[in-house]
């Protein structure tokens, strides 16, 4: 490394301070700094774990009395709202995508506060932690959608920002380009710090909420549970973590563990295994449970542990390797300082798991994913939910979209945004090259669809099982 770390932290502090970030950001930034400078690494050995085999089921069930309306008064439901959706080749907010009956996910979310409010009586307090990249397009759509939530509680706040550090002298990176490129936001860890520095903790603690439910913006399973607020709240935890279990297809992603040295829940990512634990790590036998990353977070005791600088949160951090400007392969490279919101499970004294079923789980993540939703496997209950059709027995369709034809919205929209076929019963899709459906396509079982020419073919109006659609290359 070229430079000292004192000249490194300096040069931070002072953009830091230059852009008038909030006090408590710097110090935690320089800090994490230092533990990057000083070689920390994150790797979790299999030796150092134990796994977790049995966890508190719960069925997240809905209740109506005069109890769970008290509590709901105590809550406040947050949102994380600040992707962007570019895996979908998109430039706006993620949460504005239209996902059923043309609703995008917002209007999903505001419709389920709405239902809540007018089940109980009385609605938790709500609002959105979005990024730079998605502020402007979110309150425009408050603004134009909702006015009535946008009138209450303020409704959003701003994930913060951190530099981008050389990563060869950990230097704050510099491009005369565009520099805004110089600045990356530090991962959906960073709430924790960005309810205190915006604000928000103070203003939601004010108006009485003191618990919170947190989720992803894609994910429409992730509702209010007044069941699993109830518990939470006799838990006597700071921080509760919704799990599911594992299935092979997430033998790849993270899982949760107890800590041996002090019997602390903890997270392991693919990333802090080290590569001799591999096969520990993907036994879904093993290690059951993964993180849905729905938590219940109890606020007053996070402004507490902000107010002892002894008991800062200190989470694990992330070491991306990117390049400076994402569009420019020529671009320096640099390092991207990250944290993980579930990790937070490490760090409060008192914490706490639950098994929740699958269906609290479903994320959009592609156009594959976006397309199961829309079709008839997926069933928009009275409290605007989106839930597994009952006939599924649990088992989403498994569906493959051509890569090069309908990854991006736009073009997945020219093929399936009029017309989506019945999926009920379908196993399993496989789509390659342009297609697209009559109205009255019912798929079931495996279907194969093989277009290798360049001109749109359609699917016929009709009744199709365990059949592959094949056209000749020449056709």
């Amino acid at each position: 490394m070229n430079d000292s770390l004192p000249s490194i932290i300096h040069a931070i502090e002072k953009i830091m301070r230059h852009e008038g970030l909030h006090e408590e950001r710097i110090r935690s930034f320089l800090r994490d700094v230092g533990r990057i400078a000083e070689g920390e690494l994150s790797l979790i050995r299999e030796a150092s774990i134990a796994p977790i085999h049995d966890l508190p089921e719960i069925n997240a069930g809905e209740e109506s009395n005069d109890e769970c309306s008290e509590r709901l008064k105590q809550l406040a439901v947050i949102k994380l709202n600040g992707g962007l959706g570019t895996g979908m080749g998109l430039n706006k907010a993620k949460s504005l995508v239209p996902v059923k009956n043309g609703l995008t996910f917002l209007d999903l979310i505001a419709r389920q506060m709405g239902h809540l409010q007018q089940g109980q009586g009385t609605g938790p307090g709500f609002c959105l932690m979005n990024s730079f990249s998605t502020q402007k397009d979110t309150v425009d759509w408050l603004n134009r959608h909702a006015p009535s939530m946008a009138g209450g509680t303020a409704l959003s706040f701003l994930q913060g920002q951190v530099p981008k550090l050389d990563a060869k002298t950990l230097m704050p990176a510099q491009y005369e380009p565009n520099p805004a490129l110089e600045w990356c936001p530090p991962g959906h860890g960073d709430l924790y710090l960005s309810l205190l520095c915006s604000g928000m903790l103070d203003t939601l603690l004010d108006q009485g909420m003191k618990v919170a439910f947190i989720s992803n913006s894609d994910n429409l399973g992730a509702s209010v549970s007044p069941t699993i607020l109830k518990s939470f709240l006799e838990s006597g935890s700071t921080l509760m973590m919704e799990v599911a279990r594992r299935t092979s297809s997430d033998r790849k992603g993270g899982h949760l563990a107890r800590r041996l040295t002090d019997d602390q829940y903890i997270l392991r990512e693919s990333a802090q295994c080290p590569p001799e634990d591999i096969a520990h790590f993907q036994d879904i036998s093993r290690h059951r449970y993964f993180n849905t990353n729905n938590l219940w977070l109890r606020l007053d005791h996070l402004k507490e542990v902000f107010s002892s600088p002894e008991d800062a949160l200190k989470l694990p951090l992330i070491r991306n390797l990117k390049r400076l400007d994402p569009a420019n392969p020529h671009s320096p490279e640099v390092i991207q300082l990250e944290t993980a919101m579930g990790a937070a499970i490490e760090c409060f004294k008192r914490t706490s798991a639950i098994e929740v079923p699958r269906k609290r789980f479903s994320p959009v993540k592609s156009t594959a994913d976006l397309l199961a939703l829309r079709s008839d496997a997926y069933l928009m209950t009275p409290g605007h939910q989106l839930e597994l059709h009952p006939d599924r027995q649990g088992a989403p369709p498994r569906i493959e979209l051509d890569l090069g034809i309908y990854t991006q919205l736009d073009h997945f929209e020219t093929h399936f945004g009029q017309v989506v076929p019945s999926m009920l019963e379908c196993d399993y899709l496989k789509i390659t090259g342009p297609v697209l459906f009559e109205s009255g396509v019912t798929l079931r079982g495996k279907i194969i669809i093989d277009n290798p020419t360049r001109e749109i073919k359609t699917i016929q109006k009709g009744s199709y099982e365990n059949t592959t659609f094949q056209w000749d290359r020449r056709t």
